[in-house]
């Protein structure tokens, strides 16, 4: 970055990062979605307490995602606000870099800090909790931005920073990063041969090289095998994207064009700017080429995810990107951009940040959600309501006290298998569940009928071994039923203990001869 910018800059840096923090610290904090809004929350603990991804928990998506929340808990403590600041530290320092890229271009300061905000408040407030797509999306952007940066300046630190973003968003998750990936390589190998730049070449391959050895030399000291990394992070996952990829067939093409219509028609205005102006020369023509399979790859993903659309901070990124190129001396056309990208931050604000539709509470009366505290103090703060008792917070709080103190009483040694992962940590007990997720449709973990079947199973058979599990209990919607998809019935002597809580007693048994 020039140095002369950021002096100019220093009073506008701390407040962009400010505003980024507390404006996800705030929506991070109204309502939940315990399945998601927890997701990085129990795996970030048993991190401090020496378990690993793919070793001590099945896992298909990300582990960097919990090692980095494992150093926000180990720094800073155990508690829902620390989770959320993971998130808000992540959507400041976004800020302040999209500020500053295009401070770079020699873009007016008022306009960076007008587009600044409103990628701000349309970035990880969707969430506000740290979530996988979100980390590989941003991760993603950062690489993009730097090589774009790299082409721009010639600085070798661009190019060997570029790399290093794109591995931390594949290790967030595999997708978006991968979509990403390939075509900013393939631009990037076009650029590197057509200008004959054999110097960042060399710096980005090494940079790319050796970091990725880096990060599988941590996990080998950290006792995960290859073979297991492989098996859940690379080979698992494309059981599920060959059937999502099927079904791309039945996509609309009005269905694409209805939910990313305000994206489009900045991609279509792109084009038509750029060709009419004829901005062919060489620099231009990699920044656009990088910037449209950037959007064009976010969009892709998520036609293929099944989570909620959080993309729109996509808009104020290629309305300031038209704006630096296109609409320099056009005060008229820039004011239009801004009314525009205002008038689409507005409108998603209120649907995903007010209304948290990524997390299903869309139609949530916040005047009945109550402070988390009841709950546990670690959890204080949160303003508890979620999509399965909108009308009737109260009434979820009270099962999971029960819950809570039941397991509490229970001094053997238990799994827990529930959407509510934070039990473990508000109990301070480790739960050993074999993975992040429970989802019943084989998203997250193999099912009876998977070739990765065995693989999983003998996970747990080996959790429930070396940790000498005595009992297994189950929370709805969970059914404890899944438990005989991997071991026989007679290895269990079931108990409904409430109306949503079983407990599965372990006997002695071929599978489990343990005891």
């Amino acid at each position: 970055m020039k140095k002369n910018i950021i002096n100019k800059d220093i009073l506008v840096i701390p407040f962009l990062l400010a505003f980024g923090i507390l404006i996800n610290q705030y929506y991070g904090n109204q309502g939940a979605f315990p399945h998601d809004s927890f997701a990085h929350f129990e795996t970030g603990y048993r991190i401090i307490n020496g378990e690993h991804p793919f070793k001590d928990y099945w896992i298909i998506s990300g582990p960097l995602v919990d090692y980095i929340q494992s150093l926000f808990f180990l720094l800073l403590g155990v508690n829902f606000q620390i989770y959320v600041l993971h998130a808000s530290i992540f959507n400041g320092i976004l800020t302040v870099l999209v500020f500053l890229f295009f401070r770079q271009f020699e873009m007016d300061k008022i306009y960076c800090i007008i587009y600044a905000i409103f990628f701000s408040i349309l970035a990880y407030p969707s969430s506000g909790t740290p979530f996988v797509d979100h980390h590989s999306a941003f991760f993603s952007l950062i690489a993009v931005l730097f090589a774009i940066l790299a082409i721009n300046k010639g600085n070798k630190y661009f190019w060997i920073l570029s790399p290093v973003f794109l591995i931390c968003a594949f290790f967030s998750k595999q997708v978006p990063a991968f979509y990403v990936t390939i075509p900013l390589v393939l631009i990037l190998i076009i650029y590197f041969y057509k200008e004959k730049e054999v110097k960042p070449f060399v710096l980005t391959s090494a940079s790319l090289i050796i970091f990725t050895l880096f990060v599988l030399f941590l996990g080998f000291i950290n006792g995960i095998t290859f073979t297991s990394f492989f098996d859940q992070y690379i080979s698992y996952p494309q059981t599920i994207g060959q059937s999502r990829f099927q079904n791309l067939k039945n996509i609309s093409i009005f269905g694409i064009i209805g939910n990313f219509k305000f994206i489009l028609i900045l991609k279509v205005l792109l084009i038509l700017i750029f060709f009419k102006k004829k901005l062919f020369n060489k620099k231009n023509l990699y920044y656009f080429l990088i910037i449209f399979s950037f959007t064009l790859a976010l969009i892709f993903h998520q036609i293929l995810t099944r989570n909620q659309i959080f993309i729109f901070f996509l808009i104020p990124l290629l309305g300031g990107f038209i704006h630096i190129y296109y609409l320099k001396e056009k005060k008229f056309y820039q004011y239009l951009m801004i009314l525009f990208c205002l008038f689409v931050t507005i409108k998603y604000h209120y649907r995903f940040n007010e209304g948290r539709k990524f997390h299903e509470l869309i139609n949530a009366n916040f005047e009945l959600s109550i402070n988390a505290e009841v709950i546990s103090k670690s959890l204080s703060g949160l303003r508890w309501i979620t999509p399965q008792h909108l009308n009737d917070p109260e009434a979820e709080i009270k099962v999971i006290l029960e819950n809570k103190e039941i397991l509490l009483k229970d001094e053997r040694k238990k799994m827990v298998l529930s959407n509510y992962p934070f039990l473990s940590v508000i109990l301070e007990e480790d739960f050993f569940s074999p993975t992040r997720w429970h989802v019943f449709d084989g998203t997250d973990y193999p099912q009876i009928g998977n070739k990765f079947y065995l693989r999983y199973q003998e996970m747990l058979l080996n959790l429930l071994k070396i940790n000498k599990i005595e009992v297994i209990y189950t929370i709805e919607p969970i059914n404890g039923d899944i438990i005989y998809n991997y071991i026989d019935q007679n290895c269990f002597e079931e108990k409904k203990i409430t109306n949503n809580l079983k407990r599965f007693l372990i006997k002695k048994c071929k599978l489990l001869n343990y005891n």
